[in-house]
C-alpha cells in the first residue's frame, strides 16, 4: 500500500492531445523476479519504497527511509523531443535520531533521461543524480543517499523471499476493481553499513522492509489519505496492513497481510483490519493532526491479535511541499514482539491523485 504522488507542475507542462493509455491492474498476475523488481514504465505510477531500523555501535536507534517514485505523464509516444517529459523520477530519504527529536529529510525530482535520471527495466536500478537505489548481482540491494544534514550508505540482505500482497501480488485498494496495484514486499532484510552525521561517519546495522508497488488507478475520489503498516515481528513473521480512509470520516477499503515463520500466509478482507488511535500529535510546522499511535487489531485464523504501534518518537511528520509533494507522517514504531514503520497520509491536506 503505498505512496501515489505526483509533481502538478511538470506534470501540467508535459501533458499533450493525444496521450497514451495506462494499462488497467487486472487479478492473474504472476510475479516474476528479477523483472518485477525493475521499472514498469507503460503503468502510471510506482515506487521502491525502504523503511527500516538501525542501530550504532553504541546502541543507539534510528530509523530511516529511502523512497524512489516513478510516474508516467500523459505523453504523446509520438513526440520526437528529447526534453518531453516521458517520465518523472522523484526520491525522498529521511533519517529518525530520537537524539534530534525531528525528522531529517531530503527531496531530489528530476524527467528522466540525459544521464541524470532513469529507472532500469528488467531488475532494480533506480538512480536521481547521485542518489541511487539498486539490486546486486548477489542479490543483495544497495542505496546511498546524501541529504542535508545526513548521508544514507546502505546495503540490504534478503533473509525471506518477496511476499506477495493480495491476491498473489494483485492488491486492492477500493471498492471497484481497477483501484489496486500490483505489490509485493521484501521483510525481514538484514541492513549493514553507515550513516554520516556532521562529517562522522556512524556504522549501523539493522532491519528493513521494500515494498514495491505500481499501479495505473489507485484511490477512490472520495479517499482522504491512508493509514499504513509494515511490521518485521521478532520471530520471523511479517505484518502489512492498511485503511483508505474516506473524506470525513470512516474507512474505504482495507486489507493487508500475515505471513508465519514457516511462510504460510494469510490475506486480510477489509473486515479483517482495524485501526484505532491511542494518542495524536499535532505539528507544529503545518498544524497536521496525527494518530501517532495506534492499536492495530487484525483477525488470523487462530483468533484477533492486537498489535500497538509506538512511535520512535512523535515529531516524525515529512514536509516536502519545497519540491510540489505533499506532507505526510512516515515513521519508526515499536510494537509487541517487532518493530516497523507507519505511514499516515492526508492529514494535513486530502491527498490529490
Amino acid at each position: 500500500m503505498r505512496r501515489v504522488f505526483v509533481l502538478p507542475a511538470l506534470l501540467a507542462s508535459a501533458t499533450l492531445a493525444t496521450p497514451a493509455p495506462y494499462p488497467e491492474v487486472r487479478p492473474g498476475i504472476t510475479l516474476r523476479f528479477p523483472a518485477d523488481h525493475g521499472s514498469h514504465p507503460a503503468y502510471r505510477t510506482e515506487w521502491w519504497y525502504v523503511t527500516g531500523w538501525l542501530r550504532t555501535a553504541d546502541g543507539r536507534d534510528l530509523g530511516f527511509q529511502v523512497t524512489f517514485f516513478r510516474t508516467r505523464p500523459q505523453v504523446d509516444p509520438a513526440n520526437p523531443s528529447r526534453f518531453a517529459a516521458g517520465q518523472i523520477l522523484f526520491a525522498h530519504a529521511a533519517l529518525s535520531d530520537p537524539k534530534v527529536g525531528r525528522i531529517l529529510h531530503g527531496e531530489r525530482a528530476a524527467r528522466a533521461g540525459f544521464g541524470l535520471a532513469g529507472a532500469k527495466v528488467g531488475d532494480a536500478d533506480v538512480a536521481i543524480r547521485d542518489w541511487r537505489l539498486r539490486r546486486l548481482p548477489d542479490g543483495r540491494f544497495a542505496t546511498r543517499v546524501a541529504a542535508p544534514g545526513f548521508t544514507l550508505d546502505l546495503v540490504f540482505r534478503p533473509t525471506q523471499p518477496p511476499l506477495a500482497q493480495g491476491l498473489n501480488g494483485y492488491s486492492r485498494k477500493g471498492p471497484r476493481p481497477d483501484q489496486a496495484s500490483y505489490y509485493y514486499s521484501v521483510p525481514h532484510m538484514r541492513v549493514a553499513g553507515t550513516v554520516t552525521r556532521d562529517r562522522t561517519a556512524t556504522r549501523v546495522t539493522g532491519e528493513a522492509w521494500l515494498d514495491r508497488e505500481w499501479s495505473s488507478d489507485y484511490l477512490a475520489p472520495n479517499a482522504e489519505g491512508w493509514d499504513w503498516t509494515g511490521l518485521n515481528l521478532d520471530d520471523g513473521a511479517a505484518l502489512m496492513a492498511f485503511r483508505i480512509r474516506k473524506r470525513g470520516g470512516g474507512t474505504i477499503w482495507a486489507g493487508g497481510s500475515y505471513r508465519y515463520p514457516d511462510g504460510r500466509r494469510v490475506v486480510f478482507a477489509p473486515g479483517d483490519v482495524r485501526f484505532r488511535p491511542l494518542a495524536a500529535w499535532r505539528s507544529a510546522r503545518t498544524g497536521a493532526i496525527y494518530p501517532v499511535a495506534q492499536e492495530l487489531t487484525v483477525r488470523l485464523p487462530g483468533g484477533v491479535r492486537r498489535f500497538p504501534l509506538r512511535p520512535l518518537f512523535p515529531a516524525q511528520e515529512l514536509d516536502a511541499r519545497a519540491s510540489g509533494l505533499p506532507v505526510y507522517w512516515e515513521g519508526a514504531v515499536r510494537t509487541t514482539g517487532g518493530r516497523g514503520y507507519l505511514e499516515l497520509t492526508g492529514y494535513a491536506a486530502p491527498l490529490m491523485i
